[in-house]
């Protein structure tokens, strides 16, 4: 399944994302985490030093790889040099599974060890000083939407994206790409503002959405949310003297994570879950060529001088059911 975290800056998002990370490895899930967030806290918040932090590797630094290795033998796409970040798998394009090894995970991810297994760690890379007054933060994570448009994943397998704040997470397609995404809010009038924005981008496109009520002190603040947000109030998460001891680089081993806490880690682990029943991969792909017709008209086309829509293939279907094996 693929799971989004998304909020404003400061909800508790990254937080929640690498508690939940941490969770599913304890569960013997496989996970992939993707740090797609400007700020770049997720692997910290998993545990990585800062020599660690420094080691691992940005994808938009590998783009050209990801790119000429997901284009496989696809006749539909010239070369790799136009391909887009929306561009859709065809026939011959290269497909990522959660469990294999691939030339992507083998530049872009790192095994990050928990205390109860190992998980997969991949991030979009820090906004750099060079890329100030010349690029958009969109530009980099278009490796992640690159990847995400072509990876397939079933059950037991959880892909988990900490997004980037607030409704940039709107600026590309990106968005309905996941089965559930979880709205980290706090009971506040600016932290229901997301929600509100995320709820109606969510509804036009039929992408589930919960919300996790963060930093709840009390029964005024669950019937604040509940009030702000009704029946898409998941579960509400109050004081941890477990993540503030990890705040502080002091963690304790994850099994003394407060049980009310893992309570809530197991809900949002069940809402996955039952998403899953519900995934449909001919939206997935309809939406997947949407915004890439809609990308290719509006800067594509005249970026790649190509006519990105030739790249579509109208008899190709994301999913489950493609061979594990894919040609080129």
């Amino acid at each position: 399944m693929k799971i989004a975290f998304v909020g404003k800056g400061g909800s508790g998002k990254t937080t929640l994302s690498s508690l939940f990370i941490r969770h599913l490895a304890a569960n013997e899930a496989h996970v992939i985490a993707v740090d797609a967030d400007i700020n770049q806290h997720l692997g910290a918040a998993l545990g990585l030093d800062e020599e660690e932090l420094a080691a691992l590797p940005a994808m938009g630094a590998h783009l050209p790889l990801i790119k000429d290795y997901l284009r496989g033998s696809n006749p539909r796409i010239a070369s790799a040099d136009t391909m887009i970040k929306t561009t859709p798998p065809g026939e011959g394009s290269r497909l990522l599974r959660v469990v294999e090894d691939n030339p992507v995970y083998d530049a872009c991810a790192r095994t990050v060890r928990l205390d109860d297994g190992d998980i997969r760690l991949m991030a979009t890379g820090p906004f750099t000083e060079s890329d100030l007054g010349v690029s958009c933060y969109h530009s980099k994570v278009g490796a992640v939407e690159l990847c995400l448009n072509h990876l397939v994943d079933g059950p037991e397998e959880y892909v988990v994206v900490d997004m980037t704040a607030g409704s940039d997470s709107f600026a590309s397609g990106m968005f309905t790409r996941f089965d559930m995404t979880f709205l980290v809010a706090e009971p506040t009038l600016k932290g229901v503002s997301v929600y509100r924005q995320y709820k109606e981008y969510a509804h036009d496109f039929g992408v589930a959405l919960k919300v996790v009520g963060n930093k709840v002190q009390g029964p005024d603040d669950i019937a604040f949310l509940r009030e702000e947000v009704g029946d898409d109030l998941l579960v509400t998460v109050g004081h941890s003297n477990w993540v503030r001891a990890m705040e502080k680089g002091r963690p304790s081993r994850f099994e003394l994570l407060e049980a009310d806490n893992r309570m809530t880690l197991q809900s949002l682990q069940n809402a996955a879950e039952d998403s899953y029943a519900a995934r449909d991969w001919e939206r997935y792909t309809r939406q997947m060529v949407h915004f890439h017709l809609k990308n290719a008209e509006s800067w594509g086309n005249a970026r790649t001088g190509t006519d990105l829509a030739a790249q579509v293939d109208p008899s190709f279907m994301l999913g489950e059911h493609i061979p594990v094996a894919q040609p080129g």
